[in-house]
């Protein structure tokens, strides 16, 4: 019983979590979207996939591109990032 007084909040949270998050990767449709060539644009460097995800090391401009809502074009302003 005990357990079900914590299991039982706990999935119900997990739940919530789960259906309100959304992938929110950068994908090559962004990149030809944005008329961009090299992965470079936004990271520092570029490693394996799984390393990616977990720290994209973004430089000012893939801050930028992340922050905007827009995820179509990148704007003069993401451009000019430092």
């Amino acid at each position: 019983m005990r357990i079900l007084k914590l299991a039982i909040p706990a999935a119900i949270v997990l739940a919530g979590l789960v259906m309100s998050t959304v992938p929110s990767y950068g994908t090559p449709a962004y990149m030809k979207a944005t008329g961009q060539k090299a992965c470079t644009t936004c990271h520092v460097k570029v490693g394996a996939m799984a390393d990616m995800h977990k720290d994209p090391n973004l430089n000012p401009v893939g801050k930028c591109f992340k922050a905007q809502a827009d995820k179509t074009t990148l704007t003069d302003a993401c451009k000019n990032a430092k």
